[in-house]
């Protein structure tokens, strides 16, 4: 499985309107997963398509016919509550909020059996998040809004952004700051543990080698 030998890692931008676009060949019976760490409540959006239908293992030619669907979900890892399940053809979209450290996988059935070539078929992501990942134009044809209203809007959400992500920083250095403060803790506890285990060592190797020379009368 593939996440077990690579998981790209999209986490933690310094700047709020974040994109990111991957490509990746993806075998029948695969699964690929990435990671999107970002604030809670935050927009992700996700852009896929698949770029051929793969080649037909007897005849090497392509074979859009018998394209399989890519399967896709996303799935929150603390708890592991599952925030999009879905199944798409060819190419198109989804979006979610996070609530948390998320992982977004896609893998396509395998058709092949047992004894069947596996197909390989060329995927594209695009990852848009927070800012970006709304959709003005619409929005504006929805609420009727003007230009200016759409640049406010745009200014409020960037806003937003940067509160959150500020929120966010914050608590994962609180976070890291616990978790120093507790590893320097233990380590200086442990340090003190071995150095009275060695002091008691010694005295008691001191007080067994005098009382063994006083029995043998050479003290």
């Amino acid at each position: 499985m593939f996440l077990s030998r690579c998981l790209l890692l999209i986490v933690g931008l310094s700047v709020i309107g974040k994109s990111c676009g991957i490509y990746y060949f993806l075998k029948e019976g695969q699964t690929k997963c990435y990671i999107v760490d970002e604030p809670d409540d935050t927009l992700v959006l996700v852009k896929y398509k698949n770029h051929d239908a793969g080649l037909n293992p007897i005849v090497g030619a392509v074979t859009p016919g018998t394209l399989p669907p890519v399967e896709m979900w996303v799935e929150e890892l603390s708890q592991g509550v599952e925030l999009y399940n879905g199944i798409a053809q060819r190419e198109g979209s989804f979006q979610f909020n996070t609530i948390g450290e998320c992982k977004v996988c896609f893998t396509i059935p395998s058709e092949a059996g047992w004894l069947g070539t596996q197909r390989s078929f060329k995927l594209e992501s695009y990852i848009e998040i927070g800012e970006d990942a709304i959709d003005y134009d619409e929005m504006a044809k929805v609420e009727h809004m003007t230009a200016i209203e759409v640049e406010m809007r745009k200014l409020d959400e960037t806003t937003r952004g940067i509160r959150k992500e500020l929120q966010f920083q914050r608590a994962r250095e609180a976070a890291f700051r616990n978790t120093s403060e507790s590893t320097n803790s233990r380590v200086a506890w442990w340090s003190l543990f071995t150095t009275g285990l060695i002091v008691a060592l010694s005295i008691a190797q001191v007080v067994i080698l005098k009382s063994f020379f006083k029995k043998k009368k050479l003290v």
